[in-house]
């Protein structure tokens, strides 16, 4: 059976697509088939924009590559079609909420929110919080 991930943060710049790209990378080296995972955003604000620069590089100081990436807004397909789909903060959850009343596959990345890199610029911390969230999903979900 396919699994269908999906990440959400605010802009999917930095924190969804680093899981998106993270948990393909783990996928792959499990040597596990039939998984889709893809990542998006809540806002519009950085529609069509790559990874950030800092979160781009922190995944690639890990051997981790995330070209062909372009921010896109969540939809009613990607609810619809996705069977896992996880937000990365309360404030994502409360947009997902509001865009999507009544939806009941959201669930939190962490027990806890993961900072948004963007303002606090820690992206080795964003590492270590998406390696952690991908590590617990990778195990629930195989």
């Amino acid at each position: 059976m396919m699994k269908k991930v999906l990440f959400v943060c605010h802009g999917n710049i930095c924190r969804s697509p680093m899981a998106e790209f993270v948990l393909k990378d783990m996928v792959k080296k499990a040597g596990l088939e039939g998984w889709k995972i893809a990542s998006c955003a809540v806002s519009r604000e950085e529609l069509g924009n790559p990874v950030y620069p800092p979160a781009r590089r922190e995944l690639s100081s890990h051997g981790i590559g995330c070209d062909g990436h372009h921010a896109r807004q969540i939809t009613q397909e990607d609810v619809d079609s996705f069977d896992h789909i996880y937000y990365m903060d309360s404030s994502n959850f409360r947009y997902l909420q509001r865009m999507f009343p009544g939806e009941d596959k959201f669930q939190p990345f962490l027990s806890r929110n993961v900072a948004d890199p963007w303002y606090t610029g820690d992206f080795t911390q964003t590492w270590l919080d998406i390696v952690e969230g991908c590590t617990r999903i990778l195990e629930v979900l195989r």
